[in-house]
């Protein structure tokens, strides 16, 4: 017994990337070696349904008792933030324009399965949706993750308890999600055998035709996602902070972006962001709340998807776009995108909402999301890590932003 504690205590004092990196190699190794054997598998859809099981419990205490007990001065850097999460998701739309213009792509619109889910089908049918999910039951919102109700119904708890809460009550909250987010904690100490069975199940069912039928495709979405990663980030948040901006960047990659490339769910990573953020000294009254917010609005990843199969879509058919009709496609890709779902695959529903745009039907344009889920192991993977990663990295460059203005004040 003494010897298995041991064992166990090395474990956990190993770094926790280090033994993610394991999980890798391992899953991989029993991916070629021993495919197909469902336990495996079962590691990583436990790891996964555990996270997406308490992130919304985790976020709706989180919010409601930072907002119950936050000091003034907030509301600078929540101005930022959002500016952030807005700008860089419209830049990002912007760069997957350029680049299909520069890069022309075509899809095979023919034989592809049929995509069976239900997509919106305007704008306005999204925006409707969004204020039908903001003010729904809080419990049916906690069930079914449902983030933008969360939030809505969590800062409204926190300004009530905050207005007519006794000292006693709001401890106990504090209590709740201090306990919350130890369970969280205990979840995440399994990331390494999660990561294992979801890179087993990837692998297994992942052959080399996304690589060759959709290679062109799917080589410009990561161009594009990698390039707003690396270039276009960087200069927004070094524009702001007036430093060199990579090491941030990079802390943001590896502490978020890569358990958020393997789980493919924002809503599953924001309990690894927040613990990331408080690795970062950040105030927990402000990123316990913009981190939840970040993982609905800051959709770098999915304004990207939405542009560049939309516009490959018409390079297949061969109709004419503009660069005018493309800038405002940027735009529907950023709105629609704030509207994308926190989970796999959540962006690809709204590719006929733009396809709709430059008169494509709903027919073709579903054949175009089942293409998106032929690709979807490589490019929702890369899509939620750019979406989760920058959701702290921006978050960061908020705060940092004003601590520095605070300074020069003082000075």
């Amino acid at each position: 017994m003494k010897a298995l504690l041991k064992v166990f205590s090395a474990w956990q004092q190993c770094n926790l990337m280090l033994r993610i990196l394991m999980g890798i190699i391992i899953g991989s190794v029993l991916a070629l070696t021993l495919p197909g054997q469902a336990v495996v598998s079962m590691l990583g859809d436990l790891f996964v349904g555990a996270l997406k099981g308490i992130a919304p419990v985790l976020v709706f205490v989180l919010v409601a008792d930072s907002v119950s007990k936050a000091r003034n001065g907030l509301g600078s850097r929540f101005k930022s933030v959002v500016m952030l999460y807005l700008l860089s998701t419209l830049v990002a739309a912007v760069v997957a324009v350029l680049v299909s213009f520069l890069f022309p792509v075509t899809i095979a619109l023919t034989n592809t399965p049929d995509a069976s889910n239900a997509a919106p089908g305007a704008l306005s049918e999204v925006f409707q949706n969004i204020v039908k999910k903001i003010v729904c039951n809080p419990i049916e919102a906690i069930s079914d993750a449902n983030y933008l109700s969360i939030l809505f119904w969590s800062i409204i708890v926190g300004l009530a308890l905050k207005m007519v809460g006794h000292q006693q009550t709001l401890l106990s909250l504090h209590d709740w999600a201090e306990a919350v987010s130890k369970v969280v904690s205990w979840i995440i100490q399994c990331a390494p055998f999660g990561i294992l069975g979801l890179v087993y199940s990837s692998v297994s069912a992942s052959g080399l035709d996304i690589f060759t039928t959709y290679g062109r495709l799917l080589l410009l979405l990561v161009g594009c996602m990698l390039t707003v990663a690396l270039v276009i980030h960087p200069i927004i948040v070094g524009s702001m902070l007036r430093r060199n901006p990579f090491p941030l960047v990079w802390k943001c990659l590896k502490g978020s972006a890569v358990s958020a490339f393997f789980t493919r769910s924002s809503a599953a990573n924001i309990p690894v962001n927040m613990a990331l953020c408080k690795r970062l000294g950040l105030d927990e009254d402000f990123y316990s709340v913009s981190i939840p917010l970040g993982s609905t609005i800051n959709m770098n990843g999915a304004a990207i998807t939405i542009t560049v199969m939309t516009l490959a879509t018409c390079h297949t058919l061969g109709i004419e776009t503009s660069f005018f009709s493309a800038l405002l496609l940027s735009i529907i890709a950023t709105l629609g995108a704030c509207g994308a779902s926190g989970v796999a695959g959540g962006s690809l529903l709204l590719i006929p909402m733009a396809c709709s745009l430059f008169g494509i039907n709903n027919d073709v344009a579903m054949q175009v999301v089942a293409v998106g889920f032929i690709i979807g192991v490589v490019q929702d993977s890369l899509e939620t890590a750019l979406n989760s990663g920058s959701d702290v990295l921006f978050t960061t460059t908020a705060e940092f932003y004003e601590r520095m203005k605070q300074g020069e004040k003082a000075d």
